[in-house]
């Protein structure tokens, strides 16, 4: 298994649209072969005190796939080339972190 943390930094104020498209394509990805976990996050604002202040232009998808050609099938999938154009004005970076965990 492999987790993922895709990072996307989004043009300021473009947040609820961002996560309205996103959120359209979620039923498709979660259906995927290979998929075992894929949702967005957003920062919670707490107290404690090795978190930062809250970014309010990011989320954080947080995926597991089974493995690494899962995740790249996922990349080529027809409903993920067809939902990239419709966030790419919204979307000012994106970051992956490919992780393996660790017992």
């Amino acid at each position: 298994m492999i987790v993922v943390l895709a990072t996307i930094q989004l043009h300021e104020g473009k947040r609820d649209l961002f996560l309205a498209e996103f959120k359209k394509i979620v039923p498709d990805v979660r259906v995927e072969q290979g998929c075992i976990e894929y949702f967005p996050a957003t920062d919670l604002e707490t107290s404690l005190p090795a978190q930062p202040d809250p970014r309010l232009d990011v989320v954080v998808v947080i995926e597991k796939w089974e493995s690494v050609a899962a995740l790249e099938a996922h990349l080529i999938a027809p409903h993920m080339m067809a939902y990239r154009p419709r966030v790419k004005d919204f979307v000012k970076q994106v970051s992956l972190q490919i992780l393996e965990p660790r017992a």
